[in-house]
């Protein structure tokens, strides 16, 4: 039986082969392909500007894959969690984070993970299988819909913070960028995409080849590498000094400032020892320190650092002029931390 194509998985070149194949004339493929990733049509019938027949040999010859809103929470601070089912029936998650004048696009890149960090609820869900570059592209067009629904104004930003580690799926993550970022696609500048790592070394020395123009940020969340290994597993094979010369190394290559992403756990991280360990860390590679308010999740031993403990460890690194802000806890009364709503859904 014949298997047909993912539409969406054919590049301009490749799309414009097949459609000679089938006697149509090349701008056909440029119509086909705009109405794919600028106009984000989620469907052969909405291709309005195409022939009946042309929409229904490309229904005999492609499939038309795309991710669907399945469960929507929405938080009184105006944050809205996505669960998002798959062609194949996975769930994904994506949130949308309004905040001031931006509006934020948290994305995942994996379904599940394979890192199992201590306090991540993703954690808890075995990596399943890599998200192809639509399915990236589906989460920021349904979060967009709610950008435009809560504000009237689209998104301003994307992050790939949710579920899975970015650079454990390279190709696909770096190809919706190029969609996301192009002029055929949505035509969002590179510098409000940010690809969040956990740490891998091999992926960031390979971004720095590549020249990306968006940003990076690691996801730090200790300062040493005693600490780190008890809650990141991942340190154990690229532990820090690796990690800051590979930082380094992308900060030579791009000009881009790394982001230091740091939770703070309570009597965990949060001592002047800490700041110090990481104010350490800053003073190696040209960055911006981002703490971060803890979601809790049930089952983690860690918790959300006291408010107290939060401004004094806050204070402590403002004072030696580092550059720091404070990212609040959003979306406190929905399951909006990573991997919580997979966790509650993963077999419904």
């Amino acid at each position: 039986m014949k298997q047909n194509k993912d539409i969406r998985q054919l590049s301009l070149e490749a799309l414009t082969t097949e459609l000679e194949k089938l006697g149509e004339p090349k701008f056909r493929a440029r119509q086909i392909y705009e109405w794919l990733w600028q106009k984000s049509a989620r469907s052969f019938e909405e291709m309005t500007n195409l022939s009946k027949t042309l929409r229904q040999k490309l229904r005999d010859e492609f499939v038309f894959n795309t991710a669907a809103e399945s469960i929507v929470q929405k938080s009184k601070d105006g944050t809205v969690k996505l669960g998002m089912r798959l062609q194949d029936g996975r769930m994904i998650e994506g949130v949308m984070i309004p905040d001031r004048d931006r509006n934020t696009a948290c994305v995942s890149s994996q379904v599940g993970c394979s890192l199992a960090c201590t306090f991540c609820a993703t954690g808890f869900l075995e990596r399943e299988r890599n998200l192809e570059a639509g399915e990236i592209y589906d989460q920021v067009v349904l979060l967009n819909k709610h950008s435009l629904e809560h504000s009237g104004k689209p998104l301003t930003n994307i992050v790939y913070m949710g579920m899975g580690e970015p650079l454990l799926n390279f190709s696909n993550v770096m190809e919706s960028i190029r969609i996301i970022t192009s002029p055929e696609g949505l035509n969002m500048a590179p510098w409000r995409i940010t690809v969040s790592t956990s740490g891998i070394v091999k992926g960031i020395r390979r971004m720095a080849e590549e020249g990306v123009k968006f940003n990076l940020a690691l996801s730090l969340h200790a300062a040493t590498d005693e600490k780190r290994d008890k809650i990141m597993d991942i340190n154990l094979s690229n532990p820090l000094d690796d990690l800051m010369s590979a930082l380094q190394y992308f900060y030579e290559k791009t000009g881009n400032k790394i982001t230091f992403e740091y939770i703070l756990f309570d009597h965990f991280n949060d001592t002047p020892q800490d700041a110090d360990n990481l104010i350490g860390l800053y003073r190696k590679v040209p960055a911006f320190i981002n703490i971060i308010e803890y979601n809790n999740v049930e089952g983690v031993k860690l918790k959300r650092a006291k408010s107290d403990r939060r401004d004094a460890f806050v204070n402590y690194l403002r004072s030696k002029n580092i550059e720091v802000g404070v990212r609040r806890s959003r979306g406190k009364d929905i399951d909006a931390a990573c991997g919580q709503l997979a966790n509650k859904n993963e077999t419904t």
